[in-house]
């Protein structure tokens, strides 16, 4: 369960959330940002607008006492009457204020609409790119359904907070003092007693309330949010449910979760009556009682019906406000808490970040330099060991070994997904930790071993790879990567939509159009991540021999676990354990006999028995 103190932990990224004041204070500049006079002369204009419907909102009151008093008769003794209108004219101006009150509202309302929508852009984009700029680290541990989930609240909680803080509780804040006021010189001290004890009364029931609900809310919200992770958990790993003939299971994994959530949802329900129940108790006691006294007034002759009417006319019309005070704290409290989730996110620290004198990467050949490498994902378990080597400009360097020998950790690392701790990484004789990161990534090009496409067209995840680039340089790329036939062969051709994650595709159309993206991109230092290990051997033959001539004039590194794919290379080294075993040209490694030399052996009998098929 999440905490519930400002130091709270969120239960779907693992960051802190925002304490409530911090919050607020992040708040402020959305609503009156430096440089921003438009924003500012909108928010003015809506203020004026706030403070016309008010005033006209509680002349109404008045005038409608007014127009009472007419029709009894007793309007003439009352010298602060409008006799002038007569009944008819009173009604008409009671009209007139009463819609006069919404004109107001609305015109206030759609002159700050625009000020809280550009809030929510600026904030989403905000909270966007900080996410891409947070840690691979970060993102391997983080719940993406839960992610959406904070995010969505907290903009929304962005723009409900600037819209009532500063559209209802003030205002709220002024009717009620005119109200108190009012009563005090029209009727008495004691009416203005009566009303000002209530309203605290009311207010301190509905604070104290609401902050038990927040905590329920909260939980209700940790339920949500864990049970639509589960959701998209088990969608985007429909194949593998499938496989395993777990839809029961899964459907009884989310039913547990919904369980939960239900659970905590019919407590914010029953708290929301009990707090509904007091509020109207504590209203209706106060309205019963300056009711009561005025109706005393009439009785002795000391007030006019229609100063009865118009006792009435206010604590009704200060009923709905309060109700809807209820109302706004219980949704600030709660838009604090999901802003506070989201902040908590934007507070999350880049790990990588740019050295403040860091300067772009000036690529003068690509030789790649590890030297005396050491890192760890985790303290307790070390995953390189002071790796030592060279990649010249324009080698083809193959990476090869068992798994977690830390071959996929070498390109990580060389991309600069993490930070390492002991050693240095030099392109071209520049640290990688003292240029941006952009040259860097912008300079480097990788294959993985599994590519993840957008649900997009093909054309799109194609074109990925250099923004700008033409028709004809994409389906070039396609070409060389040989899926080009395949492409225009679809019916939708280039335009066909490959699917969440691109399921739509099989694993070896996938790895083809993530090589042809790299291959529009045109790096000049390659990282080919078991880039063919989901095609068949005829097609991974042909896409060698586009990467072996892509990889002309540039430094490649290849991480291989067939070693077939890379006994041409100019160098291969050997990994055990984050450790360099063996290094040298793949005839010189098997004229060792050493590790290579039985790796190469035991591969070598594997594809003799074997037959050779076809990748879906």
């Amino acid at each position: 369960m999440r905490r519930t103190t400002t130091t709270a932990t969120s239960a779907d990224t693992g960051t802190a959330r925002a304490p409530a004041l911090t919050t607020l204070r992040r708040v402020v500049p959305y609503l009156w940002p430096e440089g921003q006079t438009w924003v500012k002369r909108r928010v003015v204009i809506a203020l004026v607008f706030l403070l016309a419907a008010k005033l006209v909102s509680v002349l109404t009151p008045y005038i409608y006492k007014l127009a009472v008093d007419s029709l009894s008769g007793e309007a003439g003794s009352d010298p602060r009457a409008l006799v002038g209108l007569g009944a008819v004219g009173l009604v008409v101006a009671y009209g007139l204020a009463r819609l006069g009150a919404v004109v107001f509202g609305e015109l206030r309302d759609a002159v700050f609409v625009r000020v809280g929508q550009r809030a929510i852009r600026r904030l989403a984009i905000e909270t966007f790119t900080h996410i891409h700029q947070l840690s691979l680290r970060y993102h391997i541990t983080r719940k993406t359904g839960g992610l959406s989930r904070i995010i969505e609240r907290g903009v929304k909680g962005v723009d409900f907070l600037l819209r009532f803080m500063l559209l209802s509780i003030g205002p709220l804040i002024l009717e009620l003092t005119m109200v108190a006021v009012i009563f005090a010189l029209v009727f008495g001290w004691q009416y203005s007693a009566v009303v000002i004890v209530t309203i605290a009364l009311y207010v301190w029931f509905t604070f104290a309330v609401t902050e038990w609900r927040v905590k329920l809310r909260r939980e209700m919200n940790d339920q949500d949010t864990d049970a639509n992770q589960k959701a998209i958990d088990s969608l985007l790993n429909f194949e593998t449910v499938k496989y395993f003939n777990a839809e029961q299971r899964e459907a009884d994994r989310y039913d547990g979760a919904m369980r939960q959530y239900e659970t905590a949802a019919v407590k914010t329900g029953l708290s929301l009556s009990f707090l509904n129940i007091g509020q109207a108790t504590l209203i209706t006691t106060g309205l019963v009682i300056v009711m009561a006294m005025s109706a005393v007034g009439v009785r002795s002759g000391t007030l006019t019906v229609g100063d009865f009417v118009m006792v009435n006319a206010y604590m009704m019309q200060i009923t709905l406000p309060l109700n809807f005070l209820g109302t706004v704290y219980r949704e600030i409290r709660q838009a604090l808490v999901d802003m506070g989730e989201m902040f908590g996110l934007l507070g999350q620290p880049a790990e990588i970040t740019d050295a403040p004198d860091a300067r772009p990467l000036d690529i003068r050949g690509g030789e790649v330099v590890f030297d005396a490498v050491r890192f760890a994902y985790e303290p307790e378990r070390q995953i390189l060991h002071g790796i030592s080597f060279r990649v010249a400009p324009g080698e083809r360097v193959a990476l090869v070994g068992t798994s977690g020998s830390g071959k996929s950790t070498i390109g990580r690392l060389l991309f600069r997904f993490y930070d390492i701790q002991g050693g240095a990484i030099r392109i071209d004789g520049q640290d990688v930790r003292t240029v941006t990161q952009s040259s860097l990534h912008q300079a480097i090009g990788v294959v993985p071993q599994d590519t993840v496409l957008f649900n997009d067209t093909i054309l799109y995840n194609i074109a990925y790879g250099r923004a700008g680039a033409s028709r004809t340089e994409i389906e070039a790329a396609a070409r060389a990567a040989k899926i080009h036939e395949f492409i225009i062969g679809l019916p939708q051709g280039y335009d066909t939509t490959v699917g969440e994650r691109g399921l739509k595709l099989s694993g070896g159309e996938k790895q083809r159009v993530g090589i042809a993206r790299t291959l529009l991109k045109n790096p000049p230092i390659l990282i080919l991540d078991e880039a063919t290990s989901a095609l068949d051997t005829q097609t991974e033959r042909s896409i060698q021999d586009s990467l072996r001539e892509m990889g002309q004039g540039r430094s490649v590194i290849m991480i291989a676990h067939r070693l077939s794919t890379i006994a041409d290379a100019d160098q291969i080294i050997v990994l055990e354990n984050g450790r360099i075993v063996e290094q040298g040209r793949h005839e010189e490694l098997l004229a060792r006999g050493g590790r290579y030399a039985q790796m190469w052996e035991r591969q070598s009998a594997e594809e003799d028995s074997e037959p050779q098929g076809e990748a879906a």
